[in-house]
């Protein structure tokens, strides 16, 4: 009775509770998806794939232990050389030791000398290298042959030579290091101090006979330099005495002292004429005002006497009359000023003009002259230049005749000199360690190289997987909610964490379809108790009454999902008809011995009545069963009948729920069909198997067809991988174990927990599980 009146209640909750219920799952769901989404989504994904990058990991280090392991080992001796740049000129005694800067291409040319085949072959002529088994082993077909040292062997020889030899500048000096790598550690120090030799030897003789070259060459350009020398100083002997010629520069230097001075004085002439020229013609143009532009003191005087007595007169005129005496007497002082004035500003034009031709006459005389010396300047020039190039071409003779005798001197000393810019700073030894293989770096970079390649792989391979794995994924593809996460029934067996009492879970066939009868408090029977809450309350306060359970492909767990349901309604105290509907390929004829009794296509070809097909399920007293029947030719047909829609509305009214279990709809049209019959459909994914295009193709079918989808289930779900719901069910196992497991814990710390995990969906409380003992499967 209690268990009745807790399910009623859920079948009564208000449609504000259930619309609050939904809401806070959404918000709780929300808030986990935004706190470290992408590390928990990496995270499971490596955990899914691991045995996948385990298994890539473990190959890759073997492969690199084997390599390492039977790899020959490889010592490297190393000598050191200290290079000075080569002096441009011949060394003489005193510049001998003179350091010069040194040049960075001159350094890499000698490391290119020492990686030449000349050397190289001369070292392994020296050490007989083309008889030592430890080298020749390395050589394309090995060591063996007859072909003595043809060419084509000695060229195999030296690359073998190269391949083992490392030249390396030391960076920021002058130090070269000479390795060389053999499985002998004395060959590599005999190899490497041999070149050393040898290139200095290659030193030493390459300058040596550059110097005895250069000083036989330098002996036969002294004679001929000798002979230009006499020439060119005869030929500038007899150009001074044709020419007259005694101090060729001191007369240059006379005659352009004089030309300068005749310019200077003509510049100074000009600037004169300029001046009397220009008082000239302001006179000429007004001679009234010659006084003041010829600053003439006596003349502007009497301009202004004349001025003055102009104004006396003038002003005894006015007063006196012109009879006057003091009248006439002025009158006469002005006619005589007059004349003086007159007489004054001729003189002073004269004067002016006598100035300016004196002035012009002067410019005129300076002029030829410069002319005249500018002519003798350029005789002179003309002389010099024949004289100048003569002179310059015995002076450079003589120059450099004077300093290649100084060279050819000093080339007969520095010649015999044994003089190097390369010295030995380190000989080379006896390593006694080998440089590889270096085995523990070797395994540890396999490894580090095989989680590489197998994590990239498991994601390669997780970004190819199209299927769905979690209820995320079915909201987003076809918008849908999800009614319940129902794990794997194999992975829950094989799990200690989900044993309960000290059993576990019995995996295998029939696990899953007869959960709420055989394990009631497991995990599994509570993921079937929340898919039948979240049924009831998908269309609260009229849950749906007629379910049909179907799925994208065959074998996603649509059979065990309607058989669970079914049982889970009963628990409750309703009257459940369980309908098997597939009539093509019923798994529950192979679960169930149904053989011989009339089903589904027998009550809907008429060959039987409802009555007689409906069975009773043994220790469930409210649940029926309507199998399928025999195989009818038309299966589609008959489920689309006036027939089949008639016995759902006869059930409908016999029984408090209906549960339909149909085959998928990608494979055949029935679940189509019958959607149209029923209140809601469930449609059943499986875990990492069904593809999210297959889902969506179904959601558009069954939208299309007008059918009313309820909600989906996520089935077989492996809580090994996909923690997020793991976790939730090893708390509900510890929770709901008896005490004697040693494993149950207070409801307060489970509160605790949830409280702060948003991942345990609960749509109700108090249902009561069906009765252990049941072990169901049996037609009454």
């Amino acid at each position: 009775m209690p268990q009745e009146a807790n399910e009623s209640a859920s079948e009564t909750v208000l449609p504000e509770r259930a619309e609050m219920y939904h809401r806070t799952v959404l918000d709780l769901q929300r808030d986990w998806t935004d706190s470290f989404v992408y590390l928990r989504s990496y995270c499971k994904i490596l955990s899914k794939r691991r045995w996948t990058i385990l298994s890539v990991a473990i190959v890759v280090t073997t492969l690199a232990a084997i390599y390492s392991f039977k790899q020959k080992p490889v010592y490297r001796a190393t000598a050191e050389l200290e290079v000075d740049s080569e002096v441009p000129e011949l060394q003489s005694v005193d510049n001998l030791f003179r350091t010069v800067s040194t040049d960075p291409t001159f350094l890499q040319t000698q490391v290119d000398v020492l990686k030449s085949g000349n050397l190289a072959w001369q070292t392994i002529q020296q050490l007989k290298l083309d008889l030592e088994p430890s080298f020749t082993s390395v050589l394309p077909g090995g060591g063996a042959g007859d072909e003595g040292l043809s060419p084509a062997r000695r060229a195999r020889l030296i690359a073998a030579f190269k391949k083992s030899l490392h030249i390396d500048l030391v960076p920021g000096s002058r130090m070269i290091q000479v390795s060389f790598e053999s499985t002998d550690p004395n060959l590599a120090a005999e190899a490497a101090n041999a070149l050393v030799s040898n290139y200095r030897e290659y030193n030493f003789h390459s300058r040596y006979d550059a110097t005895r070259e250069a000083s036989g060459y330098m002996r036969e350009q002294l004679d001929e330099l000798k002979a230009k020398v006499e020439q060119s100083q005869q030929a500038l002997v007899n150009y001074e005495r044709a020419n007259s010629i005694v101090d060729a520069t001191g007369k240059v230097n006379v005659e352009e002292q004089r030309l300068a001075d005749l310019s200077q004085d003509l510049t100074a002439a000009q600037n004169d004429l300029a001046q009397e020229e220009s008082l000239y013609l302001l006179v000429k143009s007004n001679p009234e005002k010659v006084g003041m532009l010829a600053q003439d003191r006596l003349l502007q005087n009497m301009d202004e006497k004349y001025a003055d007595l102009k104004a006396a007169y003038a002003d005894a005129l006015a007063r006196y009359g012109p009879k006057f005496p003091e009248v006439i007497r002025l009158g006469h002082q002005i006619n005589e000023i007059q004349s003086l004035i007159k007489q004054y500003r001729t003189l002073a034009v004269e004067r002016i003009v006598h100035n300016y031709q004196a002035a012009f006459g002067r410019v005129k005389l300076l002029s030829a002259s410069v002319a005249r010396e500018k002519m003798e300047v350029g005789k002179l020039n003309q002389l010099m230049i024949q004289h100048n190039l003569l002179k310059h071409e015995f002076e450079t003779n003589q120059a450099l005749y004077d300093n290649l005798l100084t060279k050819v001197k000093d080339a007969a000393v520095s010649s015999g000199l044994r003089a190097s810019n390369v010295r030995l700073v380190d000989r080379a030894f006896a390593p006694p360690q080998p440089i590889r293989p270096k085995k523990a770096r070797n395994i540890a970079v396999g490894l580090m190289v095989g989680l590489v390649l197998g994590t990239t792989l498991a994601f390669l391979n997780e970004a190819l997987d199209t299927s769905i794995k979690t209820a995320e994924d079915i909201e987003r593809s076809i918008a849908e909610p999800v009614l319940s996460v129902i794990p794997s029934a194999g992975v829950v067996g094989r799990s200690s964490l989900w044993s309960v009492g000290g059993r576990n879970l019995a995996a295998g066939r029939g696990a899953a379809e007869w959960a709420l009868l055989k394990h009631p408090t497991s995990a599994l029977a509570e993921s079937y108790h929340t898919l039948r809450t979240a049924v009831l309350l998908s269309s609260a306060p009229c849950p749906p009454r007629v379910i049909l359970v179907t799925s994208t492909q065959p074998f996603e767990g649509k059979t065990s999902t309607s058989i669970n349901l079914a049982m889970g309604l009963t628990q409750i105290g309703k009257r459940v008809l369980f309908i098997d509907a597939d009539l093509r390929q019923s798994s529950l004829r192979r679960m169930i011995n149904t053989n011989g009794r009339p089903g589904l296509s027998s009550i809907l070809t008429g060959t039987a009545a409802s009555e007689a097909a409906l069975c009773q399920v043994k220790d469930l007293p409210n649940l029926r069963f309507l199998p399928a029947g025999q195989q009818p030719p038309n299966p589609a047909d008959l489920l689309a009948s006036s027939s089949m829609k008639e016995l759902m509305t006869t059930l409908r009214e016999r029984f408090d729920h209906v549960v339909v279990d149909t085959p998928p709809v990608l494979m055949v049209t029935d679940a189509t069909v019958l959607s149209s019959f029923v209140d809601g459909v469930i449609l059943v994914t499986e875990s990492h198997v069904t593809s999210r295009a297959a889902l969506a193709r179904t959601h558009r079918i069954l939208e299309d067809a007008g059918a009313k989808i309820l909600g989906c289930v996520l089935n077989k779900v492996d809580l090994r991988y996909d923690g997020y719901y793991g976790s939730n069910y090893r708390y509900y196992a510890r929770y709901y174990s008896p005490p004697s497991s040693g494993r149950g814990f207070s409801a307060r710390r489970v509160h605790r927990s949830f409280r702060h995990r948003d991942t345990f969906k609960t749509y109700g409380s108090g249902e009561i599980s069906a009765s252990r003992s049941g072990a169901s499967g049996e037609i009454a």
